[in-house]
């Protein structure tokens, strides 16, 4: 169930020993003969990824550990190894051409990085502060030393994890020795990860594995006590409830303060009690400037923890006040609505992959140019596909004003071991098979779950939603994605309403429907459908959760040419024919929207790998669609306001 990790003993020593890194030798350069993007093409080992990796908690006192490190793939029991096969451009995974490695690791290896932690740099460190190491996302488990001391282990590869390095670091001279051992299982029988759309034989809608550290790592400096959490409750009247979590002792007298700018001017402040919780301050914002798609308006924040009129920690965050909720129309049908307004949710499934980054986008830039070029084309929302982005892309669609789907990372095998139950979609009529009708009390709809498989399934959910909900761009939590790893649906669903009841729920899309959340969702090919008339749906918004795929090669910016590369409903023979099946399509989902419909998820932002059905190529050089006539189809069509923005 849970990978094992272990190291020989004899082996120890090797983990501790100090200043046997050679330098980075600058030859590095990405996989031979890959697909690059403009941006990897840019990449450089000395500044990759040197953004501030928290956006929504930022302090001064931090360094990025991105760049050269070694690295060694050993028998998955074998200790540190003696000698190490090269250098690893970090955060790129094993496989990624940008890497400089392009490896897959086997379920019977394990991968070992080794790197030194630099001096603190600035001023002398205060008495009682600690150093803690950040890993921001390694694919799959995997155990971190200092200087030959383990300082924890993680399961999970799609969010952030941090050690507390202080002790570590005091066991030897400086620079210290930082050594991660990392497995991997992706899609094997009986592992439940929760890997996405990897698989370990990638094919058709399935890619490329990931194996390692594929998000930034770095330190920061933090006091005895520090703000470890932020996370607001806004309603459009102006109200704002701040919960901030606090690692560390604290005195009696310790209490959070909150303060929210507006263009560097004050507008609201407030203070807990000492004897109440300190974690809690409730403001109030007047004449409140809501956040929306439209005018994403943003507060600045400064939260402080004191202790009596001591300032003991200090972190710069942000908030953006919105309400997000569900309203019947005069015809009696759901709408999604946001700021008590209803808003017709017109999204791409953005799957987030990148020929030469895999999961990792190879730059800020180029990350934040696909959300960009979306919001250009006239789409509000992103379907954000069963994987967990950078922190700073849900930071970039804060400030642009594009609301986010965000899928929990799916896991299981397949249908054949029982991990994934049979596809019953919604039970119903559908546009495959329309005279279908089931009676859906004998359908049985979950997979058989493990108990550790599912607590593990609901620790990395209930992370997800802890590590994003800062965000106010994140509007709907979706669990499940069609029918894989579907299990135990009612049950997470209910959990979720429950944990956080200010998103929707989309508990299962396109998967098998279960009468909990917000949202009844159907997935159709090329052309949308939804069956309307069905009043097992009229308590939920009716959403067409996926449709189009429709493909076309751009010959010269094809991932590989020689392998099949497809589009829903077979190819186009001419240009003019795909971009007449795209508006037919647009023009169905109008037509669905004036019966009801509350949003349309179109398939998809890029090309990836085999599938050729993106609306840019993968290495995002060509638009097979210019981005204006995309926003004008869909403005013609009645998605979207002609003044949209």
């Amino acid at each position: 169930m849970t990978i094992h990790l272990s190291l020989a003993v004899a082996g120890l020593a090797a983990l501790a020993a100090p200043g046997v890194l050679p330098a980075a030798d600058g030859d590095w350069s990405p996989v031979a003969d890959s697909m690059l993007t403009r941006w990897g093409k840019a990449v450089e080992p000395e500044s990759v990824w040197s953004e501030y990796p928290r956006p929504t908690m930022v302090r001064p006192q931090w360094q990025n550990l991105n760049g050269l490190w070694q690295y060694a793939v050993t028998p998955a029991d074998a200790g540190p190894p003696e000698e190490w096969d090269g250098e690893i451009l970090v955060p790129f995974a094993l496989e990624a051409p940008l890497s400089g490695v392009g490896r897959r690791l086997g379920s019977d290896e394990a991968l070992w990085y080794r790197t030194t932690l630099p001096a603190a740099e600035g001023d002398a460190k205060p008495a009682g502060d600690r150093t803690l190491l950040h890993f921001e996302a390694v694919d799959y488990a995997c155990e971190v030393w200092v200087n030959g001391q383990s300082v924890g282990t993680h399961v999970g590869g799609n969010l952030p994890f941090s050690f507390d390095v202080t002790q570590a670091l005091a066991a030897s001279e400086e620079p210290a020795t930082l050594t991660v051992k990392v497995r991997d299982a992706t899609d094997d029988a009986g592992a439940y990860q929760l890997r996405g759309k990897q698989v370990n034989e990638p094919r058709g809608i399935w890619y490329t594995p990931v194996s390692g550290i594929w998000q930034t790592v770095w330190t920061e400096r933090v006091p005895a006590a520090a703000i470890s959490a932020v996370d607001y409750d806004t309603k459009i009247d102006g109200s704002v409830v701040a919960t901030v979590a606090v690692d560390g002792p604290v005195g009696a007298e310790a209490t959070t303060r909150v303060t929210v700018l507006d263009g560097g001017r004050e507008v609201a402040s407030a203070t807990s009690s000492p004897s109440g919780s300190a974690g809690e301050v409730a403001l109030s914002i007047p004449e409140p400037k809501l956040w929306s798609h439209a005018s994403p308006h943003l507060y600045d924040v400064t939260v402080e923890l004191l202790d009596g009129d001591r300032v003991v920690d200090k972190v710069a965050s942000y908030v953006g006040v919105r309400e997000v909720g569900t309203e019947r129309d005069e015809n009696g049908d759901v709408r999604l609505t946001l700021n008590g307004e209803p808003l017709f949710h017109w999204g791409p499934l953005d799957q987030g992959w990148w020929p030469d980054g895999l999961l990792t986008p190879p730059s800020d830039e180029a990350m934040r140019y696909d959300v960009d070029w979306l919001k250009s084309a006239g789409f509000n929302m992103i379907r954000k596909h069963i994987k967990v982005e950078p922190r700073r892309y849900y930071a970039h669609c804060d400030r642009v004003g594009m609301l986010v789907w965000q899928d929990q990372p799916s896991g299981g095998k397949d249908e054949r071991t029982g991990e994934w139950p049979r596809w019953h979609r919604l039970a119903d009529k559908y546009l495959g098979d329309p005279e279908r009708t089931v009676d859906y009390a004998s359908l049985k709809i979950d997979a058989d779950w493990p108990d550790a498989a599912h607590e593990q399934y609901m620790r990395e959910l209930k992370g997800m939603v802890d590590h994003l909900d800062v965000h106010p761009s994140i509007v709907c939590w979706v669990p499940f994605n069609e029918r894989w790893g579907q299990h135990r649906t009612v049950e997470v669903g209910k959990w979720l309403e429950e944990y956080d009841p200010s998103r929707a729920v989309n508990v299962a899309s396109g998967g098998n429907f279960a009468p909990v959340g917000d949202i009844a969702d159907e997935h159709a090919y090329p052309h949308p459908f939804f069956d309307v008339d069905e009043p097992r749906y009229d308590d939920f918004a009716k959403v067409v959760g996926e449709f189009g795929g429709h493909g076309w090669p751009v010959k010269g910016h094809l991932w590989n040419e020689s392998t099949r590369n497809w589009g829903y409903g077979g190819l186009p023979k001419t240009k003019e024919e795909y971009v007449g099946r795209y508006e037919e399509s647009i023009r169905r989902l109008a037509d669905l929207k004036a019966k009801g419909i509350a949003a349309g998820v179109y398939t998809q932002t890029t090309d990836v790998e085999g599938e050729i059905n993106g609306l840019l190529t993968y290495d995002r050089a060509e638009a097979k669609v210019p981005a204006e006539r995309l926003k004008q189809i869909a403005a013609d069509a009645g998605l979207i306001e002609s003044t949209s923005k």
